[in-house]
C-alpha cells in the first residue's frame, strides 16, 4: 500500500468518527430556568443580568447558584445593579431557594411580595438598601427555616409585627434604618431557641421597652436613634453574655446604682439620653466594676465631673 493510500484511509476513518458537541451540556433545571427568565423580564431585562441567556446553562449565570447534586437553584443574589421595578412574584416559584438577596438597588420599589412564603427552604432573606415600602409583613412566620432576616435601609412603615417572635431559628433580625412606628412588641421577649441579634435603630419607635426583653440574653442589641423611654437597667446582669449594646439617642433614664455589667460587654453606648455615661451626661458616683467599663478611655466619661474610679481618679 502506498503512502498516499495510508493517509487517505486515515483521513476517512477520522471523518467517520462522531464529532464532539460544541455546546455545553445543560445542567440546570429547565423549570428553574423558565422562572429566572420571567424574573429577568419582570425587571425589564437589565444589563446586570445579561448573562441570563436562554441558550446557556443557567447554573453559570451571574447572581445564581445551583445545588451540585440536584442542579436546582438554591441562591438568588441580585446586588448593586441599575435595576428598576418591583420584586417579581416569580421568585416564589424557585421551590429549592435557600438564599434570597435584593441589595443596594435604589430603584427597587413596591412592597414585599407574599409569594416569598412559598419558599419553604428559605434560610436567608436580605432585602436592604432599596426603596421598598409598605409594612414589615407578618407572613415571614410561615418560613420556619429562616435564620437571617435583613430588611434594613428601606422605607418600610407601620408597626413591628409581634408574630416575628414565632421564628425559633433566627440568628439576627435587621429592621434598622426604616420608618417604623409604635412600640417594640412584648413578644420580642419570648423568643425560643436561639436569641437573635436585634437591630431596630434609626426608626421612630416610641414608649418603654417591654420588661420581657430582660428575660433574654441578647449578644447584640441596638435600639439607638428612636424615641424610646423608661429605665432600661433591667436589660443588664452579671449572668448575661451580651457584647454590643447601643441605646443612644433616645429618651431613656437609667438607674445604674445597682447594675452589674456582664464581663462579656465589649461596647456600651448610652449617649444622648436623659441620663447617660457619655459626654452629654452629668452623672456622679463610682464607675461600676466587674465588666469592661474600665477599658473605655477617658473621653468616654468627659464632662461627668462627679464620676470617679478607674479609668478616672479614685473615689
Amino acid at each position: 500500500m502506498t503512502l498516499f493510500s495510508v493517509l487517505s484511509l486515515s483521513l476517512l476513518v477520522f471523518l467517520s468518527l462522531p464529532s464532539p458537541s460544541l455546546s455545553e451540556p445543560e445542567i440546570c433545571n429547565s423549570e428553574d430556568k423558565i422562572v429566572l427568565l420571567k424574573i429577568k423580564a419582570a425587571l425589564n431585562n437589565p444589563y446586570h443580568l445579561a448573562s441570563w441567556n436562554p441558550e446557556t446553562n443557567c447554573c453559570d449565570w451571574y447572581s445564581v447558584e445551583c445545588d451540585e447534586i440536584t442542579s436546582r437553584i438554591i441562591s438568588l443574589t441580585i446586588f448593586g445593579g441599575n435595576i428598576s421595578g418591583q420584586i417579581p412574584a416569580a421568585v416564589g416559584d424557585l421551590p429549592y431557594l435557600q438564599t434570597l438577596v435584593f441589595r443596594k438597588l435604589t430603584n427597587l420599589t413596591g412592597s414585599i411580595p407574599s409569594a416569598i412564603t412559598k419558599l419553604k427552604h428559605l434560610r436567608t432573606i436580605t432585602l436592604s438598601w432599596t426603596n421598598l415600602s409598605g409594612p414589615v409583613p407578618s407572613f415571614f412566620t410561615e418560613l420556619k427555616n429562616l435564620t437571617f432576616l435583613d430588611l434594613s435601609f428601606n422605607d418600610l412603615t407601620g408597626s413591628i409585627p409581634p408574630e416575628l417572635a414565632q421564628l425559633t431559628n433566627l440568628a439576627a433580625i435587621h429592621l434598622d434604618r426604616n420608618k417604623l412606628t409604635g412600640t417594640i412588641p412584648e413578644s420580642f421577649g419570648t423568643f425560643t431557641g436561639s436569641v437573635p441579634d436585634l437591630y431596630l435603630s434609626h426608626n421612630q419607635l416610641t414608649g418603654p421597652v417591654p420588661k420581657s426583653l430582660g428575660n433574654l440574653d441578647f449578644t447584640r442589641l441596638d435600639l439607638s436613634r428612636n424615641q424610646l423611654s423608661g429605665d432600661l437597667s433591667f436589660i443588664f446582669g452579671s449572668n448575661k453574655t451580651m457584647q454590643i449594646v447601643d441605646f443612644s439617642r433616645n429618651m431613656f433614664e437609667f438607674d445604674l446604682s445597682n447594675v452589674v455589667f456582664p464581663a462579656s460587654l465589649i461596647s456600651l453606648d448610652l449617649n444622648h439620653n436623659k441620663s447617660l455615661w457619655e459626654s452629654a451626661c452629668g452623672l456622679c458616683g463610682p464607675i461600676p466594676t466587674g465588666g469592661k467599663l474600665q477599658s473605655f478611655d477617658l473621653t468616654s466619661y468627659f464632662h461627668n465631673r462627679c464620676l470617679c474610679g478607674a479609668p478616672l481618679p479614685a473615689c
